[in-house]
């Protein structure tokens, strides 16, 4: 095959070395899913954006973890409409038709749907608890995780959960949170998938169409910042319009490479 460019962003962030680095690669048409699978595991990072340009100049969107294909990836969206640099683009996915637009600020607004969760009462709390370390303020279940309130933000950056353990609970991932704890933060969260090979997400796209219904009806406001506390640690603005939700963000491109085989 002839060489393939590919390149990594680190997403959620405005310098390099944080945030969630996502790779991504544009084909003139999608190969199997096979290699595509085999270049997302060689990559091994949670996601790897494939693009695939239309006919009518949208673009089709996967996205691949080291252990499966996902519907629905904010980071890795992200990333793509910072490498594609246009100031709006929309994207063909599993979830829809998603667009980002690209501010004078260099920041890039995400347009995804609202995943707002709902009580999650057949959980097993107290066995969920031993597996956290610490126990839930409450558990919530949206369309692919749970959502599980914890008493403040210090206990959510400190958090060891076996993640082993996590996985007997049967959802894609685990988002942690509380109100935020510092100025300027509004809210605070982790994010863990080892269903899909990710033991902790570093910046989470997708968890915040989640945080972003459940934080706004408990704060009253429907902007917000949110800080995923993870090592490399990541920002996001926070918008909710409706059934969608406003993911804001920016990415830095930290290397340019060729797939030779």
């Amino acid at each position: 095959m002839k060489p393939q460019p590919i390149c990594v962003v680190d997403a959620f962030t405005d310098r390099p070395f944080a945030g969630n680095p996502a790779a991504v690669c544009a084909f003139d048409a999608y190969p199997d899913d096979a290699r595509l699978s085999a270049i997302a595991r060689e990559m091994n990072l949670s996601e790897t954006a494939f693009g695939v340009r239309r006919a009518d100049g949208d673009w089709d969107l996967r996205w691949f973890t080291p252990g499966a294909e996902v519907d629905l990836c904010g980071h890795a969206t992200l990333a793509t409409a910072h490498v594609l640099g246009l100031p709006e683009v929309r994207f063909h996915t599993r979830s829809g038709v998603l667009t980002a637009r690209t501010g004078d600020d260099g920041w890039i607004d995400l347009d995804f749907p609202a995943l707002p969760p709902a009580a999650a009462d057949d959980v097993d709390v107290a066995g969920l608890a031993l597996v956290l370390g610490v126990a839930p303020v409450g558990v919530w279940r949206s369309r692919f995780d749970l959502l599980i309130e914890l008493a403040d933000g210090a206990t959510v950056r400190s958090l060891r959960p076996r993640i082993d353990g996590l996985v007997a609970f049967g959802a894609r991932g685990y988002i942690v949170t509380a109100a935020g704890d510092r100025a300027g933060i509004d809210i605070v969260s982790r994010f863990f998938a080892p269903a899909v090979g990710v033991p902790e997400d570093p910046v989470t796209g997708s968890a915040h169409c989640a945080l972003a219904p459940f934080w706004a009806e408990r704060l009253g406001r429907t902007e917000l910042v949110a800080e995923q506390a993870s090592a490399r640690g990541g920002l996001l603005r926070l918008r909710l319009q409706g059934d969608r939700v406003v993911l804001s963000g920016r990415a830095v491109t930290t290397w340019r490479g060729e797939l030779l085989v």
